[in-house]
Formats: structure tokens, C-alpha cells, sequence
């Protein structure tokens, strides 16, 4: 059979190598320029943060009140902080040049005062030697680490919430679309009774009534993926309906093979293309609604942060430091264009039918 296989030929009598479902799709992918930068930065958004704990990162959670919202930079916090006392100092003895005023005098020298102790704390505290390249927040802390920590967070809830919410309508499309009958009509009414509740809201009145802790990452999973099955239960059951009676499942049950093996080692199989691509365009779905719940308090609980309650944090002291907003948004921004590339990109390569128009 393999050596049939390998001698394959067509009506030129020109031997042909025989290519798989997926070795052909990525072919495609990678003639798909957008779709290929797509799953690069999804790839390095992923290993950055499995591999957070080892990066040469400062703590996300630990706290500087003299490192408070320090700009973005390659200079220490220590000449960050001289800097600032140095501009301060600067402005005030500009203002006494036209103003004769004692409070302003006392104010100056107050400045003095606290920059010749913070000169003194460079010299001898170590942490006037961290660099902050995105700045810091409200509190003191590494907005690069919180970033990346976020984007754990925040890629784990995408990735979870996706595959049970993929789980969950596998089984029931699948079960739906192969038994039809009354069967297919409870299930499909089921999720017709889901699709007309208010998602949102829903997902909102759940998170409010749970307190506030350690189980709020579990329970905000559980939120968001509860009706997020819906659709894909809808498209895997009519991927299955439109196989269901194709000749290679006649010959399974000719086999004698049993309905449970039908769906899951020959249906499903062939219907993976397709989950695949939604799997794809859902994730950042998810996030969104990750970030969404965090932007009115109802998502991540502090000290832990996503992107959602880090951008909810900068919106607070956009004016004043727009780096708390800007850094946090622009990389949940460029991972959901990603995946959004990306999951045009595996639409394309795997639509049987996009083969003939390229």
C-alpha cells in the first residue's frame, strides 16, 4: 500500500507525492503573510508567559511608594526620582525671581532637603537602582511585570474558557446532529432558551454575588464559558448532520461499530477543521469579556491583574500618566489582532473550497 502510495501518477504520467489535510493546509498558512505574523506573536505572547516566573522581572506585585508612578525609561528610579525633586526645585526658584513669597521659600527648601536625602538613598538603597522600562503604577510597581503577569492571566482565561467552552458544544452538537429526532429537538430548544438570556448581564450578576478572593479566577471562568458553547454546538451539529450519511460512516457501521466510535473516531475528525477555525476566533472573545468584567471591578481580584483591571487602573491617571493606559492596551490590542489574523488565516487554509480560489 505504501509503495502504491509513492508511485501515484496522474493522466501525464508524471508522479505525484500524495499530501495530507494538514501538510497541505500548512502550505497555505504559510503563503498567508498576516496570518503567519498572527501565530508568531500568538507563540511569543504564549512563552513569555509560561516562562514569566524565570524572566529577569521585578516583582509585579511588590510595592515602592518612592517609586510612584516613575515614567517609562533606561535610567535608573533613582536618576528618575533626582530628576523630578531637581525640575520642582527648578520651577520654584524660577517663581521666586518675580514673587517674594515665605511659603514658597519654605517649599524650596523643603526640596532641598529631600533631594539631598534621596541623593543619599541612591548612594545606599538598592532598589534606586531598578529600571523601569514601561514605568510604574499608582503604587510603585514594575508596569512590565504586571503586563506580562496580566497577559498570563488573561491568555489563561482565553484558553480555558475556549476549550471548555469548545468541550461542552463538541459533545452536544456532536450527540445532536448524529441522533437527531427528539433528541436533536431537546437539545437545540435548550440552547435556543440560552441564546435569548442576557449573556452579560448574566455573566455580571454571577461575578457580583461571588466575594471577592483566591476562588474569583475559578468562578470568572466558569462565568464566562457557561453559554459560550452555544454557537460551536450549532456548528458542530451541522458538520455532523452533513456527514452523518457519507460512505465512510456506512462502512463503520457495516464494521459494526458503535455510535459513540462513529462520532468520536469518524465524525468528529473530519469536522476538526472547523472547530479549529472557531476555536481561533473565539479566544479573543473571551478576553475581551475577561476584560470587560475587570474594567467594572468584577473581574481579577487584587493583588492579581489582567489586562482588563490594567487598563481600568490607567484609565483613572490618563492625563497625568498616560503609560499606565497606553502599554497595558497596546498589548492586549496586538494579541487580539494576532489571533484575529490568525484565525482568518486557518480559515482560509482549511476551507477545502479555498484551495481552488488560490
Amino acid at each position: 500500500m505504501a509503495d502504491t502510495a509513492k508511485n501515484m501518477v496522474n493522466e501525464f504520467n508524471q508522479q505525484v507525492k500524495p499530501v495530507s489535510l494538514w501538510a497541505d493546509a500548512w502550505k497555505r498558512l504559510r503563503k498567508n503573510r498576516m496570518a503567519l505574523i498572527g501565530l508568531y506573536v500568538v507563540i511569543f505572547y504564549m512563552v513569555v508567559s509560561l516562562v514569566a516566573p524565570i524572566l529577569p522581572i521585578y516583582n509585579p506585585n511588590e510595592q515602592n511608594l518612592m517609586h510612584i508612578n516613575l515614567r517609562p525609561s533606561f535610567k535608573t528610579a533613582g536618576e528618575l526620582a533626582v530628576e523630578k525633586v531637581e525640575k520642582r526645585i527648578e520651577r520654584l526658584t524660577e517663581v521666586l525671581k518675580t514673587q517674594d513669597r515665605e511659603d514658597l521659600k519654605t517649599e524650596l527648601e523643603s526640596q532641598k532637603a529631600e533631594l539631598a536625602k534621596i541623593m543619599d538613598e541612591v548612594q545606599h538603597n538598592p532598589s534606586y537602582k531598578k529600571v523601569y522600562i514601561l514605568g510604574t503604577d499608582y503604587l510603585g510597581r514594575d508596569m512590565l511585570a504586571r503586563i506580562i503577569y496580566g497577559g498570563q492571566i488573561s491568555i489563561g482565561i482565553g484558553v480555558v474558557g475556549t476549550l471548555t467552552a469548545v468541550l461542552i458544544g463538541i459533545i452536544i452538537g456532536a450527540v445532536a446532529g448524529f441522533l437527531g429526532g427528539w433528541v436533536d429537538n431537546l437539545l437545540m430548544r435548550f440552547v435556543d432558551v440560552l441564546y435569548g438570556l442576557p449573556y452579560m448581564l448574566i455573566v455580571i450578576i454571577l461575578m457580583s454575588m461571588v466575594p471577592s478572593g483566591s476562588n474569583s479566577i475559578f468562578i470568572l471562568f466558569i462565568a464566562i464559558a457557561m453559554v459560550s458553547w452555544l454557537t460551536i454546538a450549532r456548528v458542530v451539529r451541522g458538520q455532523i448532520i452533513s456527514l452523518k450519511n457519507s460512505e465512510f460512516v456506512e462502512a463503520a457501521r457495516s464494521m459494526g461499530a458503535s455510535q459513540a466510535r462513529i462520532i468520536f473516531r469518524h465524525l468528529l475528525p473530519n469536522s476538526l477543521g472547523v472547530i479549529i477555525i472557531f476555536a481561533t476566533l473565539q479566544m479573543p472573545s473571551f478576553i475581551m469579556n475577561e476584560s470587560f468584567l475587570s474594567f467594572l471591578g468584577l473581574g481579577v481580584s487584587a493583588p492579581g491583574a489582567s489586562w482588563g483591571t490594567l487598563v481600568a487602573d490607567g484609565v483613572k491617571g490618563m492625563e497625568l500618566y498616560p503609560w499606565r493606559l497606553l502599554f497595558p492596551a497596546i498589548s492586549m490590542t496586538i494579541f487580539l489582532f494576532a489571533m484575529n489574523f490568525l484565525g482568518d488565516g486557518l480559515r482560509d487554509a482549511l476551507d477545502p473550497q479555498s484551495k481552488n480560489r488560490t
